[in-house]
């Protein structure tokens, strides 16, 4: 059974159930003072006391998608990380079918009337770097009346470590942009949903690290050519944005300020300004200190160039570590770029914050992209 199976967490909690019954049943047998009985009441409370946790480890989990299995949550993810030697394949894409998976949309069978989720595999020529995604095909995607027509897209990313899959069962960005639709208050979008994690388990930051993963080559161009070589989707910048949470905050704003050739828009929901290293990056710059700096948002506001670029960040007054750097951002902000933001007065660095703010990033996005 997978870490993130609904049967894993219902063993939890009736196995925590158990032990804290029998431990009620029991103690008066083990309220004497040989060191039998004192053995026994430390088995119990150790043994209750780590099914709890063990219970609430997996709902928590489960809610906001840390790990998406045992392999991951150790440290053993075997998913495909950095690869070599691809050829174009059809098209000139290197972009593989995995299959179809099923929306919690009205109708979801029927793609002409709620859209068409793909799982698909992105093997970037360049990077040399392979990834899963998830593909939201809205609804007029299938509709005769735009059989014709380029739609533009949005790359969704997760924080680190995260699950793809919580892009659409949790934070539910293909039903928020199906009602949007239905009030006509966003265009039909592509929506390219992964993690950032594309080198796991290491952090990469979407940087080009020196002598290892090349993460900001993957989205900045395989992604891009993968997917318009699949899709009906424009090839200019001023048709692709990107999104995130966290990690993939940082990642969004990084990405299109670095590269506005790829990316014309971006949103950071809870994102950092520059890149942590710790256990999980690793010496991301190689040593590096100006690829450390240009890799630092602030710094890059204040020394280099300002793109042409549409920016959207969000934050809370109460609850953020990152709001007194977002105004800082937002201050920092000059033309050509343009900036605006969602500050909430409060809200948690979580799934539950982010779909507050979901709904209006969507919209907001999608009035800045053509195709």
């Amino acid at each position: 059974m997978g870490l993130t199976s609904k049967k894993v967490l219902l063993l939890a909690v009736l196995l925590a159930v158990a032990l804290f019954i029998l431990t009620i049943w029991l103690w008066p047998r083990l309220s004497k003072g040989n060191w039998r009985a004192v053995l026994g009441r430390i088995g119990l409370l150790f043994a209750t006391q780590l099914s709890l946790f063990a219970a609430i480890g997996l709902f928590a989990n489960n809610t906001f998608g840390f790990y998406a299995s045992w392999a991951d949550l150790f440290g053993q993810e075997q998913e495909p990380g950095v690869v070599t030697n691809y050829k174009s394949g059809p098209n000139g894409t290197n972009l593989k079918m995995l299959g179809t998976e099923r929306l919690s949309i009205q109708g979801a069978s029927v793609p002409t009337s709620a859209g068409r989720l793909d799982k698909v595999l992105i093997r970037g020529e360049k990077s040399k770097i392979a990834s899963p995604a998830y593909v939201y095909l809205p609804p007029q995607y299938f509709q005769k009346k735009y059989a014709h027509k380029k739609f533009p897209a949005a790359v969704v990313l997760t924080g680190y470590p995260g699950t793809a899959e919580a892009l659409y069962k949790k934070l539910h960005y293909p039903q928020t942009q199906y009602d949007l639709l239905q009030d006509n208050r966003i265009q039909p979008t592509v929506l390219v949903m992964m993690r950032p994690t594309v080198a796991p388990p290491r952090d990469t930051e979407c940087v080009d690290i020196p002598n290892g993963p090349q993460t900001e080559t993957f989205f900045a161009h395989d992604l891009r050519h993968d997917i318009s070589g699949q899709y009906r989707v424009g090839k200019d910048a001023e048709s692709w944005g990107i999104m995130g949470d966290s990690t993939g905050g940082y990642c969004a704003l990084k990405l299109t300020m670095r590269n506005p050739q790829s990316y014309s828009t971006a949103v950071s929901l809870s994102g950092d300004y520059k890149a942590p290293i710790d256990a999980t990056t690793g010496a991301l710059f190689g040593g590096s200190k100006q690829l450390e700096r240009e890799n630092d948002l602030h710094w890059r506001q204040k020394h280099m160039p300002a793109p042409p670029v549409n920016l959207l960040v969000t934050s809370s007054k109460h609850g953020e570590s990152n709001y007194k750097p977002t105004l800082k951002f937002i201050e920092g902000t000059k033309s050509p770029s343009k900036v605006a933001s969602i500050i909430l007065d409060s809200g948690g660095h979580n799934f539950n914050t982010w779909r507050r703010e979901i709904p209006a990033a969507l919209a907001w996005m999608g009035g800045h992209l053509k195709a």
